[in-house]
C-alpha cells in the first residue's frame, strides 16, 4: 500500500543519493539550509534530489530529476558561516507528485516506488553473484575504492539493496548513475549496472595500454639520449667522428656549394632546425635527406657547348643516316647559340613511326653539343606526382623524375630526352601531361617548382627533346609548347645504306664473327628488307640481320673446322630466315574489276589498303565491311552519293541503285581503320564494279572526295609514297593541292615513281581505270552483263546486244 507525504526538497548537485546510503552533507545555500531547519523542526525527515544542471545555484521544478530518495537527518551541525554540516541516511525510493513552493524553501508531495513485478529468484540469485564477480575485477582495476567497503559489500544478502550500495560506491556518471536510481525492479537494475561495470572495465583497460605503450616509448627516447651521450662520450674518448663533426662537415658543403638565393635560405634554415634535432629521431632523417636533395642537385654548374658546327655535324652524321630536318635544326641552335651565347634551350618533339631512330638521335645531339644526357621514359606514367614529386609531409616521399634527373646529369644544361610523351595516360592520381606545361614552356620553366624541394629551379638551359609514335594523343596545349619536328620512314636505299653501314657491323661484332670477314651483298639485304621485313623503322632489319649472324655462329661452333663462306647471298638468307615472309611488288599481277589499290597512313608508317567493291541484284542497300571507322564510313557513301549524281554520265539508269546492293570491304578486317583518304579509292572501286572496267594494278592512290566530285588534300604524303614503292607501285594519285608536299620528299625516293595531281574525281578514273580515253567511260555497259538489264533495270542501246551466257 503507497502512501503520499509532504517532505521538505533538499536539492543536491554531483551526486546520486540511494537508499541505505548514509552521507554527510555540506549545506550552504538558504533555500537548503531552511529546507533542513524545517526537516529537524519536525520528524527530520525529508526528500533528496539531483539537479539536472549541476551548475545551477537557484533551481527550479524542471530543474530537478523526479524521481529520488526519502531520508532521515541523522546529525547536524550548524557552522559560523552560517552553513550546516548535515549526515543523512537514504530510505526508500520515492516519485515526486508535486510541488510546493514556500518561499524560503521548496517543499514536494512524494509517494514511494514499489516494484509489483514477479521476479525469478533463481535468474536473480544468478545475476547478483555475476555483479559481485564483476565488482571484484573492477576493484582491482580502480585503486579509489578502499578494501573494507569492498568486503562489507560482499556480505550484503538482499540484491535491491547491493545494486544500490554498489551503484553509489562506484564513480560513474550521474546520468547512468540516475537511471539505475529510477529502475524500481532489482533485476533489472543489476543488469544495469553489470553492463556499465564491464564497459567500465574494458575502458580502463584500454586506458592502461595505452598508458603502457606511451610509457614504453619514452623509456626508449630517454635510453635513445642515455645512448647516444655514451657513444658521443665514447667517439671524444677514441678521437673518431661524432655527429657535431658530421654536422660541421655538412656545414662546410652548404658553405662550398653555390646555391641560388632561395635555395641559400631554405637550407639555412633546414640546417639551424637540424642541429636543435635529437640525431636518430624520424625528423631528423627527414631534414638530413632534404637538405642532401639541395645540395646533390646542380644548381649553377654547367657543361661547355661545343660551338664548332663541322665536328657536330660529323657527329650527328656518323650515328644516324638521313634525319635532315632535326639534324639541320640543332645545327641552326648552336648556330644562335654562338653568337649570342644566351640563348634558351629548345623543346623539340621528334614524332614518327618506331625504329626510325628518334630516342637514339636525342643521344647524338648530347654528344655533338658536348653536353651531359639524361632519359625518361614516359611510358604508362600516371601520376602527377612522377614529375612533380610529393611533399615532404608523406612518408618516403622524394622529388620527381625531372629533379632526380638533373641530379643524374650534374650540370643546368644537359639533353633531356622525355621518351614516349604520347603514351601517357592519367587517372585519379592526376594528369602528368598537365604538369608538363610548366617544364617543357621556355617562358615557365626557369622556375619550375618540384613539390619536394619546394623551390624555383631553372630547367631553362635544359634542351629537351621529347619523342612520340602518333600525336593525336598529346594534349593540344602541350603540342602547343613543343617544336614538333615529323619524322618519316627509311625508303629503301637508306635502309641499305643504314644496314650496310650500322647494322652489320654492329651484330658481326656482337656474335663473334669479326675475325672473319662476314659480308652481306647488297642483294642480301635488298631481299631481307623485302622479303622479311615490311616497316617504317629498322629494328625487325636489325632483329634478322642478328638472326643471321646467329645462325651463322651456331654452325661455326658446332664444326669450326668447316669452311665456312663469308659472303652472305639470298640464298644464304632463305636458308637461315625460312619462307619469305612478304611478297615484293605484292600489290597483284593483273588488273582487276572492282579491286582498287589505295595508300593510308599509320603509326607505324604507311601502308598500302585494298578496297573491294561488288554488285549483286538487291534493294539498293550499301553494306561496309573491314571494321572501318565512322570517318572511313562517312566518305564510303559519300562516293557512292557522287557516282549517283554522276549516272548519266556513265550511261546509267537514274534510279540504278534500288534494284542492286553494293557491298564495300577492306581487307585484313581485324585492323581498326579510319580516315577520310581512302574517298577516292572507295569512288573507283565502286565506278569499277558498276562498269565492269577493271582497275591498274600498278596504280595506288590517296585522297578526299567531296560529293561534288572535288578531291581535297590528305596527311602523311611521305609516308604513303614510302608504303607505295615498298609494294612495287609505279604509279600514285595524289591531290592537286598536295604538291607543294613533294618538294620535301627526297628526290631519289620519287626515282622511278609516277606521280600524278588530281583536281577532280573524273581525272581519277581516267587514270585509274583499265581504259585507253574517258570517252570509253560513258560507253562501257557494253561490258554490263545481262542479268542486270532483267526486270527493266537498264534497257540496252540499240546497237549493243546482251552478252551471252
Amino acid at each position: 500500500m503507497t502512501y503520499k507525504q509532504k517532505l521538505p526538497l533538499l536539492p543536491i548537485r554531483d551526486i546520486v543519493f540511494f537508499p541505505q546510503m548514509v552521507s554527510p552533507f555540506f549545506i550552504g545555500r538558504p533555500k537548503s539550509v531552511q529546507a533542513i531547519e524545517e526537516a529537524m523542526s519536525h520528524n527530520k525527515m525529508l526528500f533528496l534530489a539531483t539537479q539536472k544542471d549541476a551548475s545551477n545555484d537557484n533551481p527550479g521544478a524542471k530543474d530537478i530529476y523526479k524521481i529520488g530518495s526519502t531520508a532521515t537527518v541523522l546529525q547536524l551541525i550548524r557552522l559560523p558561516d552560517g552553513s550546516v554540516k548535515a549526515l543523512i541516511e537514504g530510505l526508500e525510493r520515492a516519485r515526486i507528485l508535486q510541488f510546493i513552493d514556500e518561499g524560503t524553501y521548496f517543499q514536494v508531495e512524494v509517494e514511494p516506488i514499489q516494484c509489483n513485478d514477479l521476479i525469478p529468484q533463481v535468474e536473480l540469485m544468478a545475476l547478483t553473484k555475476l555483479v559481485l564477480t564483476t565488482f571484484e575485477d573492477y576493484i582491482k582495476i580502480h585503486k579509489k575504492i578502499p578494501q573494507e567497503i569492498a568486503s562489507s559489500i560482499a556480505s550484503i544478502q538482499d540484491p535491491s539493496r547491493l545494486v544500490d550500495v554498489i551503484a553509489a560506491q562506484i564513480p560513474i556518471k550521474t546520468p547512468a548513475k540516475q537511471k539505475i536510481l529510477e529502475e524500481p525492479n532489482p533485476l533489472k537494475r543489476l543488469e544495469k549496472l553489470y553492463t556499465i561495470m564491464r564497459t567500465e572495465i574494458k575502458i580502463t583497460q584500454t586506458e592502461e595500454r595505452i598508458k603502457d605503450r606511451v610509457r614504453k616509448q619514452m623509456e626508449k627516447i630517454q635510453k635513445d639520449f642515455y645512448l647516444n651521450e655514451q657513444i658521443r662520450a665514447i667517439h671524444k674518448e677514441i678521437g673518431s667522428p661524432d655527429d657535431k663533426n658530421d654536422l660541421a662537415e655538412l656545414a662546410k658543403q652548404i658553405k662550398k656549394k653555390k646555391l641560388s638565393k632561395e635555395a641559400s635560405q631554405k637550407i639555412e634554415q633546414e640546417f639551424n632546425k637540424l642541429k636543435a634535432m635529437a640525431p636518430m629521431s624520424a625528423e631528423a632523417t627527414v631534414v638530413r635527406n632534404y637538405i642532401d636533395w639541395i645540395l646533390a642537385i646542380p644548381w649553377c654548374n654547367a657543361t661547355k657547348d661545343n660551338y664548332d658546327l663541322e665536328k657536330a655535324e660529323r657527329i650527328l652524321n656518323a650515328g644516324h643516316y638521313g634525319l635532315e630536318k632535326p639534324k639541320e635544326r640543332i645545327l641552326e641552335h648552336l648556330a644562335v647559340q654562338a653568337l649570342t651565347k644566351k640563348l634558351k634551350g629548345p623543346i623539340l618533339c621528334l614524332a614518327g613511326p618506331p625504329g626510325v631512330g628518334k630516342t637514339s638521335l636525342a643521344k647524338s645531339v648530347a654528344d655533338a653539343m658536348g653536353r651531359n644526357f639524361i632519359r625518361i621514359s614516359l611510358g604508362g606514367v600516371r601520376d602527377e606526382a612522377e614529375i612533380r614529386g610529393h611533399r615532404r609531409t608523406y612518408i618516403g616521399a622524394m622529388p620527381g623524375k625531372i629533379i632526380q634527373s638533373m641530379k643524374k646529369a650534374n650540370s643546368i644544361n644537359p639533353v633531356f630526352c622525355l621518351d614516349e610523351i604520347d603514351k601517357m595516360s592519367s587517372d585519379f592520381r592526376g594528369d602528368p601531361s598537365a604538369a608538363l606545361l610548366e617544364v617543357l614552356d621556355p617562358e615557365q620553366n626557369k622556375a619550375f617548382n618540384d613539390h619536394y624541394l619546394d623551390l624555383n629551379y631553372d630547367l631553362s638551359n635544359v634542351l629537351f627533346i621529347t619523342t612520340a609514335n602518333s600525336l593525336h594523343t598529346i594534349p593540344l596545349p602541350l603540342q602547343d609548347r613543343m617544336e614538333i619536328i615529323e619524322l618519316s620512314g627509311y625508303t629503301e636505299e637508306e635502309k641499305l645504306e643504314i644496314a650496310n653501314n650500322f647494322l652489320i657491323p654492329k651484330q658481326v661484332e656482337a656474335h663473334g664473327l669479326a675475325e672473319r670477314s662476314i659480308q652481306f651483298t647488297d642483294d642480301a639485304v635488298l631481299e631481307i628488307i623485302r622479303s622479311y621485313t615490311r616497316e617504317a623503322g629498322v629494328r625487325n632489319l636489325e632483329r634478322a640481320i642478328a638472326t643471321v649472324c646467329r645462325k651463322m655462329a651456331k654452325e661455326i661452333a658446332t664444326d669450326a673446322s668447316a669452311n665456312f663462306t663469308t659472303k652472305i647471298t639470298p640464298s644464304l638468307i632463305i636458308k637461315y630466315l625460312g619462307v619469305p615472309k612478304y611478297r615484293f611488288n605484292s600489290h597483284g599481277e593483273k588488273d582487276q574489276t572492282g579491286v582498287v589499290t589505295g595508300l593510308a597512313w599509320t603509326e607505324t608508317g604507311g601502308s598500302i589498303l585494298y578496297i573491294e567493291a561488288a554488285i549483286m541484284p538487291g534493294k539498293g542497300n550499301l553494306t561496309i565491311t573491314g571494321k572501318l571507322g565512322d570517318v572511313m564510313q562517312e566518305s564510303a557513301r559519300a562516293a557512292l552519293s557522287y557516282v549517283r549524281t554522276r549516272a548519266h554520265n556513265f550511261n546509267l539508269p537514274l534510279h540504278f541503285y534500288e534494284k542492286i546492293d553494293i557491298h564495300i570491304h577492306v581487307p585484313e578486317g581485324a585492323i581498326p581503320k579510319d580516315g577520310p583518304s581512302a574517298g577516292i579509292t572507295i569512288a573507283t572501286a565502286i565506278v569499277s564494279a558498276l562498269l565492269r572496267i577493271p582497275a591498274r594494278h600498278n596504280v595506288a592512290m590517296t585522297g578526299e572526295i567531296t560529293l561534288s566530285g572535288r578531291v581535297l588534300p590528305i596527311g602523311g604524303l611521305k609516308e604513303k609514297i614510302l608504303a607505295a614503292k615498298r609494294a612495287g607501285i609505279d604509279t600514285i594519285l595524289i591531290p592537286q593541292e598536295n604538291e607543294k608536299d613533294l618538294q620535301e620528299i627526297p628526290q631519289k625516293l620519287l626515282k622511278n615513281l609516277t606521280i600524278k595531281l588530281m583536281d577532280h574525281m573524273d581525272e581519277v578514273l581516267t587514270n585509274a581505270l583499265a581504259i585507253e580515253t574517258a570517252e570509253q567511260l560513258f560507253v562501257s555497259s557494253k561490258t554490263i552483263p545481262e542479268a542486270f538489264w532483267l526486270d527493266g533495270f537498264m534497257q540496252p542501246p540499240s546497237d549493243v546486244h546482251p552478252a551471252s551466257h
